[in-house]
């Protein structure tokens, strides 16, 4: 039978954390899901972490980390607590700020292939959409997909997105300890990594709803540090594809 954790990094996301979690919890109870839930909180001045305890959820537990070091790196972490327990089935990453809607996780977990596998939440497919988000920033997000497409040799229609579904098998199969990228580009090295282990991957439309509560952690030293690394990457697929290989699956 499967098994689902959500995995959910946070900073500074107590304004927004509390009605995500109740929102995932009508849902668990609706579908009679197993799911369990793994906030990672950066050591969030908000208080974060304490307002999740408040809340006295069971299928809730909490990864507290010293300081703020990237989204990759609590992934990371994340990834590793799972893993090692054994007991799930699937682990699904979501932001805590609610742009990612509770209500779409359904369609998205229907999706789920056996073996290796990857499910994409898309929002550049039919189907699929952006909420109260600016033009520039609309722009910003399609031409980085392009662009990774074209570097990385790859299908996916939004590599930058987070809301995803990975299999543990095809978790198992990542040298995730040897990834590098600590902002939004961790999206991207994760659905390449994927690529290279051979995972099934299925894109599923949602609608991406712009933060309402906090403030974004999108940057210019992000955005950079993901257009470099692409062209890294894409050089390396092309020049070193077995070495590139070997570097992200086991």
């Amino acid at each position: 039978m499967n098994k689902y954790i959500i995995l959910i990094p946070t900073f500074n996301e107590g304004e927004s954390i509390v009605g995500l979690l109740q929102q995932l919890e009508k849902f668990r109870e609706r579908e009679r899901l197993p799911l369990d839930l793994l906030l990672i909180d950066d050591n969030s001045p908000d208080g974060t972490a304490e307002i999740v305890d408040d809340m006295q959820l069971s299928w809730v537990q909490i990864l507290r980390r010293p300081k703020k070091s990237g989204l990759g790196a609590a992934y990371r972490s994340g990834f590793s607590q799972v893993m090692a327990s054994n007991t799930y089935s699937h682990v699904i990453t979501m932001d805590g700020d609610g742009s990612h809607r509770v209500e779409d996780l359904k369609s998205m977990i229907a999706a789920i292939k056996p073996g290796k596998s990857i499910v994409l939440g898309t929002r550049w497919i039919s189907g699929g959409g952006v909420v109260n988000w600016p033009k520039s920033r609309q722009f910003l997000s399609k031409t980085g997909t392009r662009y990774a497409k074209f570097a990385l040799k790859m299908e996916s229609n939004d590599l930058t997105g987070g809301y995803r579904i990975y299999s543990s098998e095809l978790l198992n199969a990542l040298n995730l300890k040897d990834m590098k990228a600590t902002g939004y580009c961790f999206q991207i090295e994760m659905a390449m990594a994927a690529d290279l282990a051979g995972a099934v991957a299925t894109e599923v439309p949602i609608t991406f709803v712009e933060r309402v509560d906090g403030v974004s952690k999108m940057t210019k030293a992000i955005v950079i540090e993901a257009l470099l690394q692409i062209t890294r990457w894409g050089l390396s697929r092309r020049l070193r594809p077995n070495a590139d290989k070997l570097h992200y699956v086991k």
